[in-house]
């Protein structure tokens, strides 16, 4: 296979699998979704979407969210892990919406990296699934499965979405970047993988990837 028949056959099995996507963490609007993506860095969106619904009972907004105090924010979201920094993230980028946006989130790659505590995935995702503005974020699933496929070194993530931007049609980005994410959980996992039901990998997979995986499972 060529390197465009490879990608071609990404996508049309993505299609297939994947026809409708919903983002897997839970949100209504620009500033929820913003606030969920920052809480689920080093945590899963199980575990996110089990705290959202606590804080935004209280707070969905960021004029209510800086009633809150620091120490507040912190109590409720502490089982999502790296709560000190979060708690100050959120409660900063929430005090500069009001300040510099009238409370809205900015729709702007620029403006949302500027924000305490928010990264160039956690705007990337806010730009594409706020916005519906072309982003392709990249979390562990897609840096996993695109150098599994032989479409990145697998260098770092910085890489992976620069071979993602030149590989994939601009347009299907939004929804391709979910689909690959939702595949990755159900066939193409970190841990507890099986080749055999992993169809993208075992049919267009990087050689060295899937003879370690049979050598693996040999001495297994």
């Amino acid at each position: 296979m060529t390197k465009q028949e490879k990608v071609n056959f990404v996508i049309n099995t993505l299609e297939e699998l994947y026809p409708q996507v919903k983002i897997p963490l839970e949100h209504k609007d620009p500033y929820t979704l913003l606030i969920a993506v920052l809480l689920s860095a080093q945590s899963t969106d199980v575990g996110v979407n089990k705290i959202t619904p606590i804080l935004f009972e209280i707070a969905d907004n960021p004029y209510d969210m800086v009633k809150l105090s620091i120490e507040e924010i912190r109590e409720i979201i502490k089982p999502v892990g790296l709560s000190p920094m979060k708690s100050k993230g959120i409660y900063g980028l929430s005090k500069i919406l009001i300040e510099k946006y009238n409370g809205n989130v900015p729709a702007s790659l620029e403006d949302l990296e500027a924000l305490p505590a928010v990264g160039h995935k956690t705007a990337s995702v806010v730009m594409s699934q706020a916005f519906n503005i072309p982003a392709f974020p990249v979390d562990t699933h897609i840096h996993r499965l695109m150098y599994r496929w032989g479409l990145s070194n697998g260098k770092n993530v910085k890489q992976t979405e620069k071979d993602a931007k030149r590989l994939f049609p601009k347009d299907l980005w939004n929804k391709l970047h979910i689909q690959i994410i939702w595949y990755g959980r159900e066939y193409s996992p970190a841990r507890g993988w099986n080749l055999d039901k992993d169809i993208i990998t075992k049919t267009i997979g990087r050689k060295s990837v899937i003879k370690a995986y049979y050598k693996n499972k040999k001495t297994t």
